[in-house]
């Protein structure tokens, strides 16, 4: 049996090896695949008192400097084998780990590498997006005109703290463009996925970026607390009662449960069927593990067709080997916590209201496969006020709800993606001005279809940057 990998703490790039180490194994044979070294939470508080200094690094580098490391970056990350510790790791042992410790099938690795390798190649297009089209040599020069006037805007943080998940890669897209917009990452990876974050900081580094752009930090709850009160601006990643503490502190974004929805509109409903596998894609793409899969659907009418043939479809995704390209489910490192899950479903569908439809097309919710644990597609056909109605699950879970056309907008709660299948302009309009739908896709698009110009739960430029009054004699 080969020896671990160990991964270093990094502060400011620079490895560090702690004497305190979390062990991580195969969730399927439970070989020990990483020793993870931990800072714990003085450590960390001390590196971040030197922030500024490390922020002052990256702010002498141009922009357009950055994002060419950026664009290098991204072929590195899919390309090149990098360093891991004090070895090396190419593309297909950083899958075959990352698969290992999280139970994500190798073929969804993939998929998500591909996301990354897009954020980090077209960072210039997203940029763009974020700022809405703001000449980015404001940040090289603290100042510019447009429109006939000056423009100038202040960092607010000196690093951007990154409280990270586990339950999918594709989720480290969302702070790349920090390296750009000049601002020092400060990572806490999830516990089972230290994979990513660190292999994209080993391909800046390769780009020939400043390693104070990049810390890692592997900590327990009281060192993601320091790093969330000491970091003026951070991401939280987590569940309803992780992210909860921390929903009214404005120096935290928050990337929790999105309850995202599909709406049929009363002008589509007769053509349904016309919609189903852009449906079933919402609920079930990447193992169902991300915040914009549909954990609901509304519609005016026809509910139980649309409940039956949704079930019917997703029967086919089924428990497959981690390396079976065919893969589709995410297994549970932890059976308890699956079981849990599952639990928790079979306790709210003993209350009236809700009764679960898959149960006709397939076997048990919870499956097991070489030793590995699943849990399989579940639809459920709900009344608007049962708990079911609007509950996300880690796994391809939704519910078909049947409302009054005249009710769907007050009906479906806040979301972070809407897909509205919809020509209904009174519909669209009431969705565009709705406070309650942060992403909004009109058409058969689904919840997934994301555009990388447009911002994901809260803009990140706004997020770190404010414009400031200026004024400057002629």
């Amino acid at each position: 049996m080969a020896a671990p990998i160990h991964l270093p703490v990094l502060r400011a790039g620079t490895p560090y090896e702690s004497l305190n180490k979390t062990a991580v194994s195969h969730i399927q044979t439970g070989e020990p695949l990483v020793d993870v070294s931990q800072a714990n939470r003085g450590l960390a508080g001390r590196d971040l008192s030197r922030m500024e200094s490390h922020r002052q690094v990256l702010a002498e580098v141009p922009v357009a400097d950055l994002i060419a490391m950026s664009k290098s970056a991204a072929e590195s990350f899919v390309n090149d084998t990098l360093p891991v510790g004090e070895g090396e790791q190419s593309l297909d042992d950083y899958v075959a780990s990352l698969s290992g410790t999280t139970g994500m099938p190798q073929a969804l690795v993939r998929r998500n590498v591909d996301k990354i390798y897009k954020a980090l190649s077209e960072v210039d297009l997203i940029l763009d997006g974020l700022t809405r089209g703001l000449d980015l040599t404001v940040l090289d020069e603290g100042w510019t005109v447009q429109g006939g006037r000056p423009l100038s805007y202040i960092c607010q943080t000196n690093a951007l703290g990154q409280i990270l998940p586990s339950n999918s890669p594709g989720v480290h897209s969302l702070w790349v463009p920090s390296v750009p917009l000049k601002v020092p990452l400060v990572l806490k990876p999830g516990r089972e996925e230290p994979w990513t974050p660190y292999r994209i900081a080993q391909a800046f580094f390769k780009a020939g970026c400043p390693k104070e752009a990049f810390s890692f930090y592997p900590t327990d709850y009281g060192g993601a607390a320091e790093i969330l009160l000491r970091c003026d601006r951070s991401m939280l990643f987590g569940g309803g009662a992780t992210v909860a503490p921390w929903r009214d502190d404005p120096r935290v974004q928050i990337h929790g449960p999105g309850q995202s929805k599909v709406l049929i509109g009363p002008d589509t409903i007769d053509r349904w069927e016309d919609y189903v596998d852009v449906i079933a894609d919402s609920i079930a793409i990447n193992g169902g593990r991300s915040c914009i899969n549909a954990s609901s659907v509304w519609v005016s009418e026809k509910g139980d067709e649309v409940a039956a043939a949704l079930a019917e479809r997703l029967a086919a995704l089924v428990p497959r080997k981690l390396d079976d390209p065919e893969a589709g489910l995410a297994a549970f490192g932890n059976p308890a916590f699956a079981e849990a899950i599952s639990g928790t479903v079979d306790a709210h569908l003993r209350q009236e209201g809700a009764r679960e439809v898959s149960a006709d097309y397939r076997g048990e919710r919870l499956q097991k496969l070489d030793g590995l644990t699943f849990l399989v597609p579940s639809i459920v056909r709900s009344e608007p006020d049962h708990p079911l109605a609007d509950t996300e699950f880690l796994f391809p879970f939704a519910s078909v709800v049947e409302v009054p056309s005249s009710d769907l907008l007050d009906a479906i709660g806040p979301s972070l993606a809407v897909s509205a299948i919809t020509e209904d302009e009174a519909l669209i309009d009431g969705l565009l001005r709705s406070p309650k739908v942060e992403r909004l896709n009109i058409g058969p698009l689904g919840t997934h279809v994301v555009s990388w110009d447009q911002p994901h739960e809260g803009n990140l430029f706004d997020h770190l940057y404010v414009q400031r009054a200026l004024q400057r004699a002629s």
